[in-house]
């Protein structure tokens, strides 16, 4: 059974940074896409970066140039740096996991990020 365990979140201040991570058990790390969604109150989730099993990495254009997505294939860890934090980026933050194979998906459980000062 895939499990995802999220942390990192937390309260910080506008322009300072954050890095969640995502680690998984329960299957081979190589043969995940990882995804880091994001849902504000009051809105849908969201996309906001992915990386593909041979480090592609993509991202949403309103966290492109802050935010950095990465992986780690020995310690079965997906990351998501975020620098110069906004406001509008709080959120609860949500780690995806797609088998390539078969497209299954797996969540997390969601880590809060506040911005606020």
């Amino acid at each position: 059974q895939v499990q995802l365990v999220e942390s990192g979140g937390g309260l910080v201040q506008p322009g300072e940074s954050l890095r969640l991570s995502c680690a998984v058990s329960g299957i081979s790390f190589r043969v995940l896409r990882m995804n880091w969604y994001r849902q504000a109150p009051g809105k849908q989730r969201e996309l906001v970066a992915t990386i593909t099993t041979t480090g592609m990495e993509n991202y949403a254009d309103s966290v492109k140039g802050r935010f950095t997505i990465s992986r780690d294939n020995v310690k079965n860890t997906a990351y998501l740096q975020m620098n110069s934090l906004k406001p509008e980026d709080t959120a609860v933050y949500y780690c995806n996991a797609v088998r390539y194979y078969d497209q299954a998906s797996t969540w997390g459980q969601g880590t809060q990020v506040t911005v606020s000062s």
